[in-house]
């Protein structure tokens, strides 16, 4: 395993060619960083399954270099997932399509739709585009963590996560800590209006903006499988509880204007939502890091990023 703190263009042809040979490329995005692998090679793409330990059956999302990429892997696209991909993309959204002939079963999980996005960061746009000059099609990359640990958001943090499950000619690539920090908003294209699978930062108002229409499907209920969405997930080692008291030896995570509980050990003092969500993860690991046994949330209220918050929170305090 290489590590690459500060990637210059021919280190980034260079991790291009890794992937195209069939090897695995941990990358930075602005929402988290993730493990890379050729979206067409299923060898390849075994091998992010393995060292992730995740099991086969969850999809992957394909990273593309715009908009123009999408007949290669999906069909039947309808017109407010052109506007959804016109207005956001690069960004942090996933859309969720009928997947082409391209779209394989080890990328979809054997469903018949696969996640595409495009990211909204130089590096990975990098990547992306100096891997298509080389023929390839896409770059399959869930977070570069253990299944339902909590995603890193910066390279620190996937090597200590992943670095001794890689192989030599594996790659690291740095691009300093992920500015949103929180994973991709997912919204399902297949149905008549968006549907809102896993929140994220383009919140329901930025969605029902463009496309005048939004639902957000009872999970329970529904059959299309995407990433992020078992119960238990986004999980620290530690026991997370959302509350107002932590105990004296115990993390606490709030807004800044939050008093810190006489003991507590303050993990994160975010002066707004989008500093929330930027130093989350963050947290949570220094708590594993600290060796904390439990982080008292005070969750954000309201509407827009908040959601997406208070989902991770509430599926990392379950175990």
């Amino acid at each position: 395993m290489q590590l690459i703190s500060k990637p210059t263009q021919k280190e980034i042809k260079r991790a291009a060619r890794a992937l195209k040979d069939g090897n695995l490329v941990a990358f930075p995005t602005e929402t988290v960083y993730g493990l890379g692998a050729d979206a067409v090679n299923e060898k390849a793409v075994s091998r992010v399954y393995s060292v992730k330990g995740r099991p086969t059956d969850h999809p992957l999302i394909v990273h593309i270099s715009s908009i123009r990429q999408l007949d290669n892997w999906a069909v039947h696209i309808p017109e407010f997932a052109i506007k959804l991909a016109s207005e956001f993309w690069p960004g942090p959204m996933t859309l969720v399509l009928r997947r082409s002939p391209l779209a394989k079963d080890f990328i979809t999980g054997g469903q018949n739709t696969v996640g595409l996005r495009v990211p909204n960061q130089i590096l990975a746009l990098a990547l992306i585009n100096e891997f298509e000059k080389l023929g390839g099609l896409g770059i399959a990359a869930p977070s570069a963590n253990k299944f339902g640990a909590v995603s890193p958001t910066n390279i620190e943090a996937v090597k200590e996560e992943l670095g001794n499950l890689l192989q030599t000619q594996d790659l690291i690539l740095g691009g300093g800590q992920s500015t949103v920090g929180v994973e991709s908003t997912i919204i399902d294209c297949t149905r008549a209006y968006p549907n809102v699978l896993r929140p994220g930062a383009i919140t329901f108002e930025m969605i029902e903006k463009i496309t005048g229409h939004i639902n957000t499907l009872d999970l329970n209920q529904m059959k299309v499988r995407v990433p992020g969405l078992l119960n238990s997930h986004y999980s620290p080692k530690a026991q997370v509880v959302v509350g107002q008291n932590a105990a004296p030896g115990e993390g606490f995570i709030a807004f800044a204007h939050v008093p810190t509980p006489r003991g507590a050990i303050r993990l994160a003092t975010p002066d707004n939502i989008e500093q929330f969500a930027y130093d989350l993860y963050s947290a949570l690991r220094r708590a594993d890091t600290l060796g904390i046994r439990k982080i008292v949330v005070v969750q954000p209220e309201g509407n827009g990023l908040a959601i997406a918050i208070r989902d991770r929170v509430n599926k990392a305090s379950k175990t």
